[in-house]
């Protein structure tokens, strides 16, 4: 009897003078359950493997053909040529469109099927705005490219999952960010993404207020009682399970998280700091609410690190078993 094709899963390295083209190169050494395809210039992927020492095998993908199962020490490509040469730790502008591109090819192979997921590594926000383009993060780029109304933004490592009522926002906007709509479309999609790819039967989440010590009864913000309150009932009346609004400080403790399948945080410095400080190097990021299956690594660039052989590919590897998961649970 034929063995069925293993999923196929789209690599993007993201910013060419980081780490994320080391890490796809660490992770092609490894044995792994996926044909992983990474999206990306193989001139650069050739460079970097000599520059690393490592002997890899870059084999540009014919996209006609099934998938393979991986073999260590091969690197199945898709080539994007970059804009201009790539060197470790120097941002360069002109390849923030080059960086787009290889998104781009991702998105759309996902969602014509030729991929089964996506995997991005980390970019360089500052040099893509240089370059001309607006762009505050992976998680709204997807949700533009998809046309995907609202999606929502959750760190994941183990024993910890940290969803965000708003994003990659300056401090003084999230108040005004936090909507009765929006936050009820956050938590619709928290709860149904935790069901469907997580497969979770009946997600307990909870729900961080926005104030110090959830307002204090509204005497340290209004926010809690005439928002994040009321929205909380609604939803628990379509069968949520909801805890909140708890005080942010006192929330992230065992004794709360013990019977928690996830928490919203209404900031993202508010939930981050602690789920990184639980587990940077292996934690991921994942969009919830997209036609699509897209999971990234818990940190940035590294620009210092690249090239050097000293980065760690960790993160990397829980992000696209993490996505194999995810893929499987909504079959």
């Amino acid at each position: 009897m034929p063995q069925p094709s293993p999923p196929r899963i789209a690599l993007t390295p993201g910013e060419p003078a980081g780490i994320g083209p080391d890490l796809c190169l660490m992770l092609a050494q490894q044995a792994l359950p996926c044909e992983a395809v990474v999206i990306a210039d193989p001139g650069l992927l050739r460079d970097r493997a000599a520059l690393l020492g490592l002997d890899i095998e870059i084999c540009e993908l014919d996209p006609a053909s099934p998938p393979q199962p991986h073999r260590p020490g091969r690197l199945a490509v898709w080539p994007v040529s970059l804009a201009a040469p790539a060197h470790p730790g120097r941002l360069d502008p002109r390849n923030a469109r080059y960086l787009l591109h290889c998104l781009d090819v991702a998105i759309d192979g996902c969602r014509d099927g030729r991929f089964a997921a996506m995997v991005t590594g980390p970019v360089h926000k500052g040099v893509i705005n240089e370059a001309g383009v607006a762009f505050s993060g992976h998680t709204e780029y997807l949700a533009e490219r998809t046309g995907t109304e609202q999606v929502v933004m959750m760190l994941a490592t183990e024993g910890l999952r940290v969803a965000l009522a708003t994003t990659h926002l300056p401090l003084r906007a999230v108040a005004d960010a936090i909507r009765p709509d929006i936050l009820a479309g956050t938590l619709r999609i928290l709860d149904r993404d935790l069901r469907l790819r997580f497969g979770i039967d009946r997600p307990r989440i909870l729900v961080c207020g926005l104030n110090p010590h959830a307002g204090e009864g509204g005497h340290l913000g209004r926010e809690e009682v005439e928002v994040i309150a009321p929205v909380l009932e609604q939803a628990r009346a379509t069968g949520l399970d909801l805890v909140g609004p708890l005080p942010a400080d006192t929330l992230f403790t065992p004794r709360h998280l013990e019977q928690a399948d996830a928490v919203l945080a209404m900031y993202h410095d508010q939930g981050l700091p602690v789920l990184k400080y639980r587990g940077f190097g292996n934690a991921i990021n994942v969009t919830l609410g997209l036609p699509l299956v897209r999971t990234s690594v818990d940190h940035g660039t590294a620009l210092e690190l690249a090239g050097s052989g000293r980065a760690e590919a960790g993160s990397l590897r829980l992000a696209l078993d993490t996505a194999l998961r995810m893929v499987a649970a909504g079959q």
